[in-house]
């Protein structure tokens, strides 16, 4: 018996009254057939509870109804069956009957087989129910956390329908769609996660453990980042009044019989206790309620990972000083958690459980939690593995296209369709260079911006690149070509008349610019050395022009002339050069010495004329003769 199934008689009469009033909501996807048109149209199917739904995207493909072991409880290898689709094909999903043997088995041997989705046909009309992993069941649980498949479970009516036409031959193509599987109301997605503190109870306790350490980096981002508001949950049950002094109450409950838990290992004489579990489940409640009024909630994610590496079962540290001490060394305040735990053994309600159970019952468009671990994005019930790609797939699906956070975007959810033909996309193989990019939603082909240079196109079969820069990213996608040192490009770095950057075949060559430029024959198209005297020799890119003779080749005049010539015009020039030089300088020489000189005469002269006559600027000298006069 597992221990998520009763474990006394007094927890089956409580689980059976539980669950007959229970709200048990069936998570769906939408299931459309494109062809052929005697079934096209739109039909629900429940979502799996293992393998990894693609939330967010779609996903095309035929089905295949195999000739043998139509219930799949068998491997399809050991009948020579296989599902992969050739190159080009769509996927292959596979349909198989309901019975015999559990739901994960059964897409298990299909995914073997090369299928890339299960769909199983239901066996009696009835209202569509969740495909869930075997309780407790170690053998299978070596094979369901190796599902990697999206499966769904659809209508009796429905299946009959698609058997008759695979019956006739007809190809029937579908579409199973996610998109609209988690709604997004706003920018912000909320989520909880129903766990339990418990690490003994086999398979599902050891697959939360994981999965919470796993997880804990991507919640913390997106938590501190204000883009999801998460909370833990905890399950409990209670104990009806009239067993509550009996040995299982007392053992597995607290507040005298008002919150239980079933106890670890199933064993009342032996081990741990149900109440020892609850009261860990009070105190990472307690956690997350100190943690939140400080405003870091991410810190729960610390402790929950903390106290399974410090305080296991197994190692008997599942205890209160254990919890403690992880408390201090996360700087977290343990009076106010004591008291947020309040008193266990009062007989009165604890406010916090108490909640707890409350938020158990469905609400909305939710359903009672019954599966235990449940995991709840934007109040609808996740399903499928609980693992960090498929769940962070799912959150990320609850936001407004275009508006999700980075982690939405990185390699833990992309769908990895370009790995198979490029996508479909643009691709530049010896620049290595893509369109294709993986989203959580599927793949799109979007021209790419690489080293700053912006590719512009469709995406799919054309993509140039464009503005300043363009020609250090694969030459542009222009010809290009190195000859004996000597290198060529068509790429032009700016723009054309009509705003697009170009591709244009240098001087020298004739072509389309793009795959290809020939080399222009100048001489044999006369196009250079065209005089007399001169011959012609064509280069790669270029040419080369001699004169006969004792002549001089001139380029820009298309013209020899004598090099003798030229050696005495440049001697004249040389020469007048230098005369003309010394005459300026003797020109210069003449004014300097003209105007110093001037100046100096005018000074002498005056000075000389001012020693025999006054000067109308001098005042008249005194006469220093002396007076005889008595």
């Amino acid at each position: 018996m597992g221990i998520w199934r009763s474990v006394s008689v007094l927890f089956l009469g409580f689980l059976l009254l539980n669950l007959s009033v229970a709200r048990f909501v069936v998570e769906k996807n939408s299931f459309r057939v494109i062809s052929p048109d005697s079934i096209k149209g739109t039909h629900d199917s429940a979502i799996g509870n293992f393998g990894i739904p693609q939330y967010g995207g779609s996903m095309a493909g035929t089905v295949v109804y195999p000739k043998e072991n139509r219930k799949g409880c068998q491997g399809f290898d050991e009948s020579g069956i296989s599902f992969k689709s050739k190159p080009g094909a769509l996927p292959s999903f596979v349909l198989v009957d309901r019975g015999d043997c559990f739901f994960a088995l059964k897409v298990w041997n299909a995914q073997n087989a090369g299928a890339s989705a299960v769909l199983v046909a239901d066996n009696i009309e009835e209202a569509l129910i969740t495909m869930d992993t075997p309780e407790e069941d170690r053998q299978s649980a070596k094979y369901i956390e190796n599902i990697t498949i999206p499966s769904a479970l659809i209508e009796k009516s429905f299946g009959e329908k698609l058997k008759k036409a695979l019956s006739s031959d007809e190809m029937v193509n579908v579409n199973l769609d996610w998109r609209e599987a988690v709604p997004h109301p706003d920018d912000r997605v909320e989520y909880e996660l129903w766990t339990n503190s418990n690490d003994e109870c086999g398979f599902k306790c050891d697959m939360l453990m994981e999965f919470v350490k796993d997880f804990k980096g991507a919640a913390q981002i997106l938590e501190k980042g204000g883009y999801t508001q998460f909370t833990p949950h905890y399950i409990t049950w209670y104990c009806p009044q009239a067993f509550t002094i009996s040995k299982q109450c007392k053992s597995q409950c607290i507040n005298h019989g008002r919150y239980c838990a079933p106890d670890p290992e199933q064993d009342f004489s032996r081990g741990y206790e149900g109440k020892d579990v609850v009261l860990e489940n009070l105190r990472q409640l307690c956690v997350f309620r100190v943690a939140n009024e400080t405003k870091k909630p991410w810190v729960w994610w610390d402790y929950v990972t903390d106290f399974q590496i410090r305080c296991p079962m197994k190692e008997k540290k599942y205890n209160k000083d254990c919890a403690e001490n992880v408390i201090k060394s996360l700087g977290l305040d343990l009076k106010s958690i004591e008291k947020c735990m309040g008193d266990s053994n009062a007989d009165s309600d604890n406010p916090v459980l108490k909640e707890e159970q409350d938020a158990q019952v469905g609400k909305g468009t939710r359903g009672d939690v019954t599966i235990l671990p449940t995991l709840v994005v934007n109040n609808r019930q996740y399903r499928g593995k609980l693992e960090k790609g498929a769940v962070l797939k799912a959150i990320c699906a609850g936001f407004e296209e275009t508006t999700e956070p980075a982690v939405c975007l990185s390699g833990e959810v992309e769908t990895n369709e370009c790995l198979n033909n490029n996508g479909g996309c643009w691709q530049d193989k010896a620049a290595n260079i893509t369109a294709c990019k993986d989203t959580f939603r599927g793949r799109v082909c979007e021209c790419p911006l690489v080293d700053g240079v912006q590719f512009k196109g469709d995406g799919y079969s054309n993509c140039q690149a464009s503005g300043p820069g363009r020609c250090k990213v694969n030459n542009g996608g222009c010809w290009h070509e190195t000859r004996d040192g000597h290198s060529y490009s068509a790429c032009l770095d700016v723009a054309s008349v009509f705003g697009d950057s170009q591709c244009k075949c240098p001087l020298g060559f004739k072509g389309d610019g793009f795959k290809s430029c020939e080399d222009t024959d100048e001489c044999k198209e006369k196009k250079a050395c065209q005089c007399s005297e001169c011959s012609c020799k064509n280069t790669w890119g270029s040419y080369n022009c001699s004169c006969s003779g004792d002549l001089l080749y001139i380029r820009d005049h298309d013209t020899c002339i004598s090099k003798r010539g030229t050696e005495v015009k440049s001697a004249w020039a040389a020469v007048w050069v230098i005369l003309l030089g010394l005459a300026m300088a003797a020109g210069g020489a003449y004014m300097v010495y003209k105007y110093r000189l001037r100046s100096y005469m005018d000074s002498e002269i005056r000075a000389i004329m001012a020693q025999y006559m006054p000067l109308d600027s001098q005042g008249e000298v005194a006469n220093h003769v002396s007076d005889d006069r008595a």
